[in-house]
C-alpha cells in the first residue's frame, strides 16, 4: 500500500493508545505534502523531523480556509463544503476528496456515542442551513436520516407544526425507538416559546434535544446554561444534548449534558496560550485552566489535520477527552458554534 493508504487505515482504527503515534505520522505527510500547510510551517521556521509531541505540531489558522485552497497533495474533489456566516463575510471552503470517508467517520463517531441510527427517528430542525445548499452538516444529517430507515424521519425547514405533529404521533404511538429533535439553536427555542403543543410530547420516553448552536443574527445572544434551562423545561427533558463540529472539520464531538463533550477517536482538543498561540499544552495543568482551542482531526487527511480554531476552552477531564466550549475570541467571526457558551 502507499503511504496515503497506510495513513488512512491507521486513523480509520486509530485508539487512544495510539493517537499521538498516528497524528505524529499524518503531521509529518501534509508538513510535506500539503503546500500551504507547508508554507506556514516553514515561514514559523519549523523543522517537521524534530516535532516529537501532539504539543509541539504547528496548528494552522483555521482563517486559512477562507482564502486558500486547503489541499495535501492534488486529489479530486468530490465536493465543497462552505461555513456560514454574516451578509458579505468571507466563508471558509472545505473541498472533500471522498465522500464516502466522511459519511464513515460521522456516521462512526455518531453511533460510538448513541448507538445504531436504526434505533432512531431523527427530526432535523436545521433552517438556515437547509438555505444554503453546500452546509456539511445538512449533508451529514441527510446521510443519517437515511440510515434511521425511518418514514417519519426527515427535514423540517420552518414547518414545526409538522414537526409537533410527528412527536405527538410517535408519542401516542410508541415503537421502542430513540427519538431526536436536531436543531439550530434559535429554532429550537422559537419552538420551545412559542408551541404549546409540547407539553403533550414531555412524558414521551427516550427522547433526545440536540443543538448546533447558532443564533444566525435571529435571537439575542444567550448563554448556554440560559438555552439548556428553557429547552429542558419545554421540552420535558433533563439534559440537551449539543454537537461540536464545523465545516473545517470532518470529525464531531457530542455532548450528552452540560455542555461537557467527549471527543472522538479521530479528534483531540488541545489548549494553546490565549497571549501566544505557540505555546500548546495537551492536557489540564494547573497554571492553565482555559485557553484557545487547537484540533486534531485525523480524518483531515485530504486538507488540513490540524487547526487552530477561534474557541476558547477549557479541559474537563484529567485526561483531556473531554472539554468545554465557554466562548469565542473577539472580533472572531459569528458563526454557528459560538453559541455553545
Amino acid at each position: 500500500m502507499s503511504i496515503y493508504q497506510n495513513l488512512r487505515e491507521s486513523v480509520r482504527l486509530v485508539t487512544n493508545d495510539t493517537f499521538e503515534t498516528v497524528a505524529l505520522e499524518v503531521f509529518r505527510y501534509q508538513a510535506f505534502h500539503n503546500s500551504i500547510y507547508q508554507k506556514y510551517i516553514t515561514y514559523l521556521r519549523i523543522n517537521p523531523e524534530k516535532v516529537g509531541s501532539l504539543a509541539e505540531i504547528p496548528f494552522m489558522p483555521i482563517d486559512f480556509f477562507k482564502h486558500h485552497s486547503i489541499l495535501t497533495d492534488s486529489p479530486a474533489i468530490q465536493t465543497t463544503f462552505e461555513s456560514s456566516g454574516t451578509t458579505g463575510a468571507q466563508t471558509s471552503r472545505h473541498h472533500v476528496a471522498d465522500l464516502d470517508w466522511y459519511n464513515d467517520i460521522s456516521l462512526g463517531i455518531f453511533e460510538q456515542t448513541y448507538g445504531l441510527l436504526t434505533d432512531f427517528h431523527l427530526l432535523a430542525l436545521l433552517p438556515s442551513y437547509l438555505e444554503r445548499n453546500n452546509s456539511s452538516l445538512v449533508y451529514m444529517v441527510e446521510q443519517f436520516i437515511a440510515q434511521t430507515q425511518s418514514p417519519v424521519s426527515g427535514f423540517f425547514l420552518h414547518n414545526v407544526d409538522e414537526l409537533l405533529i410527528t412527536l405527538q404521533k410517535l408519542g401516542a404511538n410508541y415503537d421502542g425507538r430513540k427519538v431526536i429533535v436536531w436543531g439550530v439553536t434559535f429554532a429550537l427555542l422559537d419552538l420551545a416559546e412559542g408551541k404549546q403543543e409540547l407539553a403533550d410530547i414531555q412524558a414521551m420516553p427516550n427522547l433526545i434535544v440536540m443543538e448546533t448552536g447558532g443564533m444566525k443574527g435571529r435571537r439575542r445572544e444567550m448563554l448556554r446554561e440560559e438555552v439548556h434551562y428553557v429547552l429542558t423545561k419545554a421540552f420535558g427533558v433533563k439534559t440537551i444534548h449539543s454537537e461540536y463540529g464545523m465545516t473545517e472539520l470532518l470529525s464531531q464531538s457530542y455532548s450528552k449534558g452540560d455542555g461537557i463533550f467527549k471527543t472522538s477517536a479521530t479528534m483531540r482538543i488541545l489548549l494553546r496560550d490565549i497571549n501566544d498561540p505557540r505555546t500548546v499544552v495537551a492536557g489540564p495543568q494547573s497554571d492553565f485552566r482555559y485557553g484557545g482551542i487547537n484540533v486534531i482531526d485525523l480524518a483531515n487527511l485530504d486538507s488540513c489535520a490540524f487547526i487552530e480554531t477561534q474557541d476558547l476552552g477549557r479541559y474537563a477531564s484529567d485526561d483531556a477527552t473531554e472539554f468545554e466550549v465557554i466562548g469565542r475570541f473577539d472580533n472572531s467571526d459569528v458563526r454557528g458554534c459560538n453559541l455553545m457558551i
